[in-house]
């Protein structure tokens, strides 16, 4: 039998889950926007909730989301909170192993002046405002708000099963429908694993859950178990998503993983990653970007280690000299350390100069101790809180307590203060394991942006590895010079998903032909593409503007006629009653009392004054959105019903109507409202955008093989090598083929492989980076210079892409003509190439090129 979240996994779950809207309570209260597998996510549970398939788990229900660190799993519980209440679930509880997660949870769920709160600031649901309540117990909960109590597992396996008079019993739950929350859910199977239920957390939770047939359970953890028997057992049936750390690394939202190992001895170390440190904040601080990194410094075994380190590293920071700083700079061989230094030359940044900011930044006030438990809590807010601008703590200190619960996006160094390997039959240790899991939660993604149009939540410059700012994408884990110890550590960390060893990834050199860089083109020619801008709304005056239909909304009047036939007869011949033919009347809304309209529109709060001025800022007031032509008195409803209800209708059904109506509009609203919009066309010198560049692929992979036999010493090609998949080879020999042919109408053709130098922005802006690019002129009169954005896909992402393909389609519609100087441009697009339909391409192709 196949896990639960392999049902997904084929191409008629894929479009029927592409089918699915995220409800309004969802995303209408969250205040995050999702990530396309929290969407996902969401989508799976929300399909399995509405179909009955023989795979679904049986009531109570029991589900788990395996998501990986630093992927948003408080998020998807926050979603499907909001998701069950609307399904009458008013009841929560919240469990865990770590009194740490329960503060940071709260902190999430409850406090609206956190950075890291997940709501928006008013929660609606069905037009009602609902609030998020902490209760003790649940005979303080209400109906009508969401109810949560927050305990640690051990507080609810010792209250429930340690009787007290006046406390909790299992029996209190039987009444009570009930959804229940468990974080870190790989704490509660000691039981399974063991075989023996009786008296475990597990048991605890078991019989809360079968205590009411309509209870819900729902766990997470980032480390499901897929090796025990007995555990794969049990939640064979249960885990509805699976994101681990490979995935949530491939998709690019986690830092890159460097080791730095060396022969320095501890004070040296420290004093790298000290450089590193400064060299990230002043390199951000020069493109304006706010960043306050943080060093994490780790003891071996007891907090005693830990505060002696902390003890050193004051004394380091009293006493630290340019002599100190010097060596360092003159026998590192670590290449970004020099890189460090070079940059603080380039910007004036002197010897002394770097040690009064470093002694600055590490004063023993932004220095905080992480080791007992008290201590811990009593700095909770300060450790899920590093990026805030009021936050002044720079280093962290600690052995074993900052592992699960710990949400940090500012670590960008973790030292390792000890020596010495725990491996065991060529097995990392726990320690090994426990450095890995630290290194994993470190690697949650610093958001940033440098240009309009990047995403701030995923790496940028995978693909540029020589980019300055790619040391803002990496997290460096300094230890000493250990071969056995490096080779045990790279294993953990390869198991774990976050880290890639470089065995397995080649440096390629990417250049520009030097006769094309000799070119008049390249010295002197243009590219075109256009930016992510914000969406200007100034402009929609009307429903129509922003592309809302204006056609009538039909709503059928409910009527009493009816009549009995019999199951039995062949004919209705001998019925004494009929039912009247149904009959229709258009309404218009500036026919219909204002104060129903009014009153409808007081209950969706998509339709309050400030959101609804949001989308058409040029409406003055309410009054103004009800009685213009250009928004509600410009539509119509067209009631159907018989005669005399058609005469007879009363205000109740005015506001049912007009009810459906704002609801289709709402959603039109949504769907053609976005944040960013692409921009008008801008140009930039050709010289100025392509550039060579180093980039790495796998060994072994399709991308390795750089076609050089092919385009190596075509002059129509202008890098030295094409690195891109089979289908973009394939695409490029078809080209080849073609080149004469395009040659006698053609001069100046040249196909540039875009590595990620080009990017354009859709309607909604979406941002996309179309393969290749060709410029071709004409020759003869005219001489118009083609510009051909170009993108060949794989069978496998047709459908998934289409969107791309359907903007490729509106750039040949528009086929845009620009003029600059006495040189004329066209800007279009072909539909994508795909190998299998070649010949539908190559017709394609001519048909653009032939204006």
């Amino acid at each position: 039998m196949e896990f639960l979240y392999e049902i997904f996994d084929n191409p008629f779950a894929k479009n029927t889950l592409a089918q699915i809207d995220i409800p309004k309570c969802i995303d209408d209260n969250l205040k995050l926007k999702q990530r396309p597998y929290q969407i996902e996510a969401f989508k799976r549970y929300i399909y399995l909730d509405n179909n009955n398939l023989d795979e679904k788990p049986k009531k109570p229900y029991h589900i788990l989301y395996n998501m990986a660190t630093g992927s948003g799993k408080t998020m998807i519980m926050a979603g499907l909170i909001l998701y069950v209440y609307q399904k009458g679930y008013r009841n929560f509880l919240f469990f865990v192993n770590s009194t740490n997660i329960i503060l940071k949870t709260k902190d999430n769920f409850l406090n609206r002046h956190s950075s890291k709160y997940l709501f928006k600031n008013k929660i609606f649901i069905d037009g009602k405002e609902i609030f998020i309540k902490e209760v003790n117990s649940f005979d303080e909960t209400d109906n009508q708000n969401i109810n949560i109590k927050f305990t640690t597992i051990q507080q609810l396996h010792s209250d429930l099963n340690n009787a007290k008079e006046n406390g909790i019993s299992y029996g209190d739950f039987k009444e009570i429908k009930l959804v229940l929350i468990g974080d870190e859910a790989h704490h509660n199977n000691a039981g399974t694993k063991q075989g023996y239920l009786f008296d475990s957390w597990e048991d605890t939770v078991k019989k809360i859950h079968e205590s009411n047939f309509e209870n819900i359970l729902l766990e997470f953890t980032a480390t499901a178990d897929y090796e025990t028997k007995e555990i794969v057992e049990k939640y064979r049936n249960k885990v509805i998503f699976k994101y681990d750390l490979a995935e949530f690394r491939k998709d690019k939202y986690s830092k890159e993983i460097n080791l730095i190992r060396s022969l320095y001895d501890e004070k040296e170390r420290i004093i790298q990653a000290l450089i590193l440190n400064l060299y990230r904040q002043e390199l951000a601080a020069s493109n304006n970007i706010n960043l306050k990194p943080v060093i994490f410094f780790k003891a071996k075994n007891t907090i005693k280690e830990s505060e002696q380190n902390k003890e050193k590293f004051h004394l380091l920071i009293d006493n630290l000299s340019p002599i100190m700083v010097e060596k360092v700079k003159k026998t590192s061989t670590v290449p970004i350390i020099q890189k460090a230094f070079k940059f603080f030359e380039s910007q004036g940044i002197s010897t002394t100069e770097i040690i009064r900011r470093t002694k600055l930044n590490f004063r023993y006030e932004n220095c905080l101790s992480a080791n007992n438990d008290k201590e811990t809590e009593k700095n909770q807010i300060l450790l899920n809180s590093l990026e805030d601008d009021d936050n002044p703590i720079r280093a962290i200190f600690a052995v074993e307590k900052l592992k699960e619960g710990w949400d940090v996006l500012n670590l960008f160094d973790i030292v390792r203060l000890y020596e010495g390997r725990d491996a065991k039959a060529g097995k990392p240790g726990k320690t090994t394991i426990s450095e890995a899991q630290l290194i994993g939660r470190g690697a949650r993604y610093y958001p940033f942006v440098l240009e309009k149009g990047q995403d701030k939540y995923k790496r940028k410059f995978d693909d540029d590895i020589s980019n300055d700012f790619k040391i803002l994408e990496e997290l460096y884990y300094h230890t000493k010079e250990d071969s056995r110890y490096i080779s045990e550590l790279k294993k953990a960390l390869i198991e774990s998903g976050i880290y890639e060893d470089d065995e397995y990834l080649i440096t390629k050199q990417l250049t520009l032909k030097l006769d094309f860089k000799k070119t008049d083109f390249y010295q002197t020619g243009y590219v075109f593409f256009n930016k992510k801008t914000e969406k200007d709304y100034k402009n929609i005056k009307s429903f129509a503007d922003l592309g809302v239909k204006t056609k009538n909304y039909r709503y059928t009047l409910s009527s009493g006629d009816g009549k009995i036939v019999s199951a039995f007869a062949d004919s209705e011949e001998n019925t004494n009653t009929e039912i009247k033919s149904l009959k229709s009347k258009d309404v218009k809304l500036s026919d219909i009392p204002k104060h129903i309209i009014r009153f409808a529109l007081s209950q969706n709060p998509f339709f309050y004054f400030d959101r609804l001025s949001g989308c058409f800022p040029n409406i003055n007031s309410l009054s103004a959105f009800i009685d213009s032509k250009d928004y509600l008195a410009g539509l119509e409803i067209t009631f159907s019903g018989t005669a005399k209800r058609l005469n007879e209708i009363d205000h109740f059904d005015y506001l049912q109507a007009i009810t459906g109506l704002l609801q289709n509009i709402e959603i039109e609203i949504k769907n053609n409202s976005t944040e960013y919009e692409g921009s008008n066309y801008v140009h930039e010198p050709i010289c100025t955008v392509f550039k060579d560049k180093e980039i790495r692929v796998y060994k072994d992979s399709e991308r390795a093989d750089g076609q050089e036999a092919l385009v190596a010493h075509e002059p129509w090609y202008a890098y030295n090598a094409n690195y891109g998949t089979t289908e973009e080879k394939k695409f490029v020999e078809m080209f080849a083929r073609r080149f004469e042919d395009l040659n006698k109408k053609f001069e100046n053709i040249y196909l540039i492989r875009n590595e990620r130098a080009v990017k354009i922005f859709d309607k909604q802006g979406r941002a996309f980076e179309p393969d290749f690019l060709l410029f071709c002129k004409q020759r003869g009169k005219g001489q118009m210079t083609f510009q051909v954005f170009i993108e060949p896909k794989g069978n496998h992402l047709l459908q998934y892409d289409k969107w791309k393909e359907d903007f490729l389609y509106e750039i040949r519609k528009e086929n845009k003509t620009i003029k600059i100087s006495t040189d004329t441009y066209l800007i279009t697009a072909v539909p994508f190439y795909n190998y299998d339909n070649e010949n539908e391409f190559r017709k394609s192709l001519g048909e653009v090129l032939a204006k």
